[in-house]
């Protein structure tokens, strides 16, 4: 590359990744960066070491690659390793390297193969790569061994997915030639996330190890699955090569011999193999840094002058300062007050979506449990025409009566008026026990004072039991004041006249007609007009003070 300026593209991305994890913070920047996805024994290990041209990395059965690696290749003179959480020194011998990465996962994941999203970040100077940063991400497995939990694969799914969601990342997605395409699980994460295939570069390793006659030449030639950056196939050592130590510049030889010499890939070998992917990578992180730096240095300089806003209220901060414990307390009490409005009213900024809460449990107490708690007043038809016959004769005396006297409904209609009270009085203690449980959950954001928060609560939590015998004697009064005159105009009464015409309409009830005595109220109107009520007087109640 020619350009100086993006030569250091690279550099200064992997500065920003290691201040971060100095710090001990995650970047919200999203960094561009590859990320290297693919199965157990898929052979990305193998992959990375040839781009360094030493072997450095875990190997053995099971998931070796239990935390991510963000690896960092720097073009240089000589040649060392360091890593981030050893600052300052210089591994120059690779299976020290080895042992360090093994030592630093068992010191997070512990050594029965646990994992973890902690990264690692180990930065190689070397003569021999480009600049180039790569996160190896733990290989997709199916089964947990050891003390993996039974949901391994989910876990390792959801890892992977943190860092190939984000569009600012490229996806490796590594699959062995030997296996089917069509089931490649880097594949399909990869297309999980990035369905047109923009973001993702595919690897196709083990060429060599296909059964005899066939071949990946049309996945290679990106016909089979296309994706948008194609496919670049590359030949690894093989196990016996590894155990056996062979260099990795002879297996680079043998690498480029492979595709010179196989009928089905001579006419691409230039473009397939390790260096030509390493290359690739280098040029497209470049170009993909250079195509995302617009957003990502807009996206910095606005969390900067926030940072800058937030760092100026700091300036000439003093902690005894007792205007600013009085302004700290003011606002904590006010957001109190914010976030308990906001959940009865329903604006919340967070939507509970498994149960209800707040206001919509209170809406749901009037409308549905109240008229529930009103039609399980039953009335037993004979007991009613039991004390019917008992109000009219006591009222009559020694006489015989020829009409129905006033006195008689009324004592009827009163006493059920009465069975109001109880549902009334339950409405408010289910209303006032949200309110309560409300003040609870809004007091959360207190729980680093917990003085504070206990007197909250006991403050908020008397002010409504207050205006909870309040609201109590005001519905009694309600239901008092509907004892003192039955009003036998209203629209919902059945009188004489009317019982007469309905009676005249229904065959069926005629040879009765003369026992009954003509007396309804509408439940449905009574109920509802009960909950509009009860609501307003809880409400007035609980907001009053």
């Amino acid at each position: 590359m020619g350009n100086r300026g993006m030569e250091e593209l690279i550099p200064l991305v992997n500065k920003l990744q290691d201040a971060f994890s100095s710090i001990g913070q995650a970047c919200n920047l999203d960094l561009p960066q590859i990320a290297v996805v693919g199965g157990q024994s898929a052979g990305k290990s193998s992959v990375l070491e040839n781009f360094v041209g030493r072997d450095f990395l875990p190997r053995g059965s099971g998931i070796v690659t239990r935390r991510p690696l963000v690896l960092q290749l720097i073009s240089a003179t000589a040649e060392w390793a360091e890593f981030l959480h050893c600052k300052g020194k210089k591994f120059t011998d690779f299976d020290e390297v080895r042992q360090e990465i093994e030592g630093e996962t068992d010191r997070v994941t512990g050594a029965n193969k646990g994992i973890s999203p902690i990264p690692i970040n180990l930065r190689v100077y070397s003569p021999h790569v480009l600049n180039l940063t790569l996160i190896d991400l733990p290989g997709i497995t199916k089964v947990p061994v050891g003390d993996q939990p039974v949901d391994i694969e989910q876990q390792i799914r959801d890892m992977i997915l943190q860092f190939i969601t984000k569009e600012s990342c490229l996806i490796l997605a590594v699959t062995p030639a030997n296996t089917d395409l069509a089931n490649s699980d880097a594949l399909k994460l990869a297309k999980d996330v990035d369905p047109q295939g923009l973001r993702t570069i595919g690897v196709i390793t083990k060429l060599d190890l296909m059964d005899e006659g066939t071949d990946a030449r049309d996945i290679l030639e990106n016909k089979l699955l296309p994706l948008r950056r194609g496919y670049i196939g590359v030949v690894n050592r093989s196990q016996k090569d590894i155990d056996g130590r062979k260099d990795i510049k002879a297996a680079l030889d043998a690498e480029r011999k492979f595709f010179l010499s196989h009928a089905s890939y001579r006419h691409m070998a230039e473009k397939m193999g390790t260096p030509r992917l390493q290359r690739v990578l280098n040029e497209q992180l470049t170009n993909h840094i250079r195509d995302t730096l617009p957003a990502f240095r807009s996206k910095l300089q606005s969390q900067l002058l926030a940072l800058d806003k937030e760092a100026e209220e700091y300036r000439g901060y003093r902690p005894d300062d007792p205007s600013r414990k009085t302004k700290q307390l003011l606002q904590m009490v006010q957001q109190f007050s914010v976030d308990f409005e906001k959940r009865i009213e329903g604006s919340g900024d967070q939507v509970d979506t498994v149960e209800l809460s707040g206001g919509a449990k209170i809406n749901r107490i009037f409308h549905e449990r109240f008229p529930f708690e009103l039609v399980k007043m039953e009335c037993d038809e004979k007991e009613m025409r039991r004390e019917i016959s008992y109000a009219i004769k006591n009222i009559h005396g020694i006489r015989t009566g020829l009409f129905t006297p006033d006195m008689a409904f009324e004592a009827i209609v009163k006493k059920q008026v009465i069975k109001l009270k109880g549902p009334c009085v339950k409405c408010v203690d289910m209303v006032i026990q949200e309110l309560i449980n409300t003040v609870r959950q809004c007091s959360n954001k207190l729980e680093c004072f917990p003085m504070l928060r206990e007197e909250t609560e006991r403050i908020v939590t008397s002010h409504i039991r207050d205006r909870e015998s309040r609201a109590k004697d005001q519905v009694l009064l309600l239901i008092d004041i509907q004892l003192s005159y039955i009003n036998t105009n209203h629209e919902d009464f059945i009188g004489f006249a009317n019982a007469q015409q309905r009676s005249s309409q229904t065959n069926k009830s005629q040879s009765s007609a003369g026992n009954q005595v003509p007396l309804c109220i509408s439940s449905p109107s009574l109920s509802e007009n009960l909950s509009c009520t009860l609501m307003g007087v809880c409400w007035s109640f609980a907001k009053a003070g």
